[in-house]
């Protein structure tokens, strides 16, 4: 295992599973924050959500009528709010101000080293992110809690809203990281917890001072062998994702 910094960002090395762990007890070991973990594929992928990656897209106001038109009939109950819509089409691959992280790990390493096909050659990256640091950066902090992370019901989220962004196109803050209710079992699985993106287009990475993330690099070498120590420590796909067409995916794979 070996450390680089990246500018002012923290940046290691990490070649197997037992290197992670060791990794993580150094750097959390002292701190009494929660820690939340989301894995990439590619290490030049940043920390921005997909609606942001989008060219001349369309506003978000109007992804979100385009979801609802057709969703409505197909789905048995409706989300309450634009938030719980936001979830809902973050579930199912719409691009949204939306950024999916784990309290897990290792849930996020499967994701990182896992996805191989259309990565060849890639070193992949394990994010790992001090949320309540975060919200110290972006300006939200609760005098009264010293590791603050609001929900989704929380005041603090109102100027996060689409109704809000809609009626104040120029105004830009800082991404939030944010609890939500986990409502179904795939973010259940995946222990799922979120950072949503306001106007301002932002990596998470470059908030503040960056002290809030570190970035534990995979060498592209590494990837197969470090998805099969997850595989043997039970992380498998269908796992993290509890339904029909993981089981026939897995099956399938066996008989290959």
């Amino acid at each position: 295992m070996s450390i680089r910094e990246e500018e002012n960002l923290k940046t290691k090395e990490i070649l197997s599973a037992q290197d992670l762990i060791a990794a993580l007890e150094e750097n959390n070991g002292d701190y009494k924050g929660v820690t939340w973990y989301r894995g990439h594929a590619d290490e030049a992928w940043n920390l921005v959500p997909g609606y942001y990656r989008i060219e001349n897209g369309p506003p978000e106001s109007t992804l979100i009528k385009r979801f609802k038109q057709s969703a409505a009939m197909l789905i048995s109950v409706t989300p309450k709010d634009s938030f719980d819509w936001l979830f809902l089409m973050q579930h199912y691959g719409v691009p949204t101000r939306l950024l999916d992280w784990s309290e897990n790990p290792l849930v996020a390493l499967y994701f990182a080293v896992s996805d191989v096909e259309g990565h060849e050659g890639k070193n992949a990256v394990l994010w790992s992110l001090r949320p309540s640091e975060l919200n110290k950066n972006a300006g939200i902090n609760d005098a009264d809690e010293e590791f603050f992370i609001p929900s989704f019901e929380d005041e603090e989220l109102l100027n996060y809203s689409v109704e809000t962004l809609r009626q104040n196109s120029r105004s830009q803050m800082k991404p939030l990281a944010t609890i939500a209710t986990r409502n179904n079992e795939r973010i259940q699985a995946q222990h799922g917890v979120f950072t949503i993106h306001h106007n301002e287009q932002i990596p998470i990475e470059a908030v503040g001072d960056s002290s809030h993330v570190i970035k534990y690099i995979v060498p592209h070498d590494r990837k197969v062998y470090m998805s099969k120590q997850l595989e043997l420590l039970g992380f498998t796909k269908f796992q993290l994702f509890p339904e029909l067409a993981s089981i026939g995916e897995i099956i399938k794979r066996g008989l290959a």
